[in-house]
């Protein structure tokens, strides 16, 4: 295994590998993750009564989110491929935006944060594109990880300090 004070990622020299993970033990492993996409309260308005000129943003938001968290090995370099048991992207009205929200659950040898994090920031881009008719001005903002589980390194919660909803004008 790796010496825990190097960068597991990057080799004696300097060049970047992908961890080799196969001694490690298989456990049940979640991640939740969140971003925000701000617009105008007219805007959010057409998102949540699927009155857009693309049509209905969430469900495909929804489906796109599903689908980025399936393609994480693929677009992030030097993360596994992982069997996915779950995964749920939820929306959640604003005032002047929609907050997203991504489950990620495995029983696998490795976390699922980035597969997370890609399904919030998939939905999120999708959401800008849907609505980019209405509103070129949209912001993605807030994409963290809120919660892990699973893993030697334990579970992660994030600190309670509210995020940045970004800005909108």
């Amino acid at each position: 295994m790796d010496n825990p004070e190097k960068l597991s990622h990057v080799r004696a020299d300097g060049s970047a590998h992908m961890v080799d993970v196969t001694e490690k033990a298989v456990t049940t492993r979640t991640a939740l993750a969140e971003g925000f996409v701000s617009t105008r309260p007219e805007v959010v308005e057409m998102i949540f009564d699927a009155d857009l000129p693309k049509g209905d943003a969430l469900p495909v938001a929804r489906v796109a989110g599903i689908m980025g968290a399936k393609r994480t090995p693929e677009i992030i370099p030097l993360c596994h491929p992982l069997p996915l048991g779950k995964i749920t992207v939820d929306f959640e009205r604003q005032e002047a935006g929609v907050r997203i929200v991504a489950s990620v659950k495995t029983r696998g040898v490795t976390g699922v944060e980035m597969e997370a994090l890609t399904a919030v920031s998939t939905a999120a881009l999708t959401v800008v594109d849907m609505i980019k008719a209405v509103d070129k001005r949209a912001v993605i903002s807030g994409v963290r990880v809120l919660e892990k589980s699973g893993g030697k390194s334990g579970d992660f919660r994030a600190d309670a300090e509210a995020v940045s909803e970004g800005t909108h004008e």
